[in-house]
C-alpha cells in the first residue's frame, strides 16, 4: 500500500500572515493609510525578499516601504504586528 503524501501548508511567511489581516481590517472600515505593520528586522528582511510576493503588494516611495498599502515600520518590537490605529481604539 502507497503511503499517504503530506499534505501542503500554506507558506508561514509575513506576506502570508499579514494579508488576512489587512484584507480583514479594510472590510472593516480601516484604511491602509490608518494602519502600520510593526514588523521586526527579520520578518522585513523575510517580506521584501519573498519571491512568491506579488511586486504589486509592496512598494517603496519617499523612504517608506509599504505592504498592500500600509506602511511598514521596521525593527524595534519584539514580535510582528498589525497596527489598526486610532480604528482599534
Amino acid at each position: 500500500m502507497a503511503k499517504a503524501q503530506p499534505v501542503a501548508r500554506a507558506p508561514d511567511t509575513p506576506a502570508h500572515r499579514f494579508r488576512g489581516q489587512i484584507e480583514a481590517a479594510v472590510a472593516d472600515g480601516v484604511s491602509p493609510e490608518e494602519m502600520i505593520l510593526r514588523l521586526t528586522l527579520r520578518d522585513t528582511h523575510l517580506l521584501s525578499r519573498d519571491r512568491t510576493t506579488p511586486l504589486d503588494d509592496i512598494s517603496y516611495a519617499d523612504g517608506v516601504m509599504r505592504y498592500l498599502g500600509v506602511r511598514v515600520e521596521k525593527g524595534g518590537v519584539p514580535d510582528s504586528i498589525l497596527d489598526r490605529g486610532a480604528a482599534a481604539l
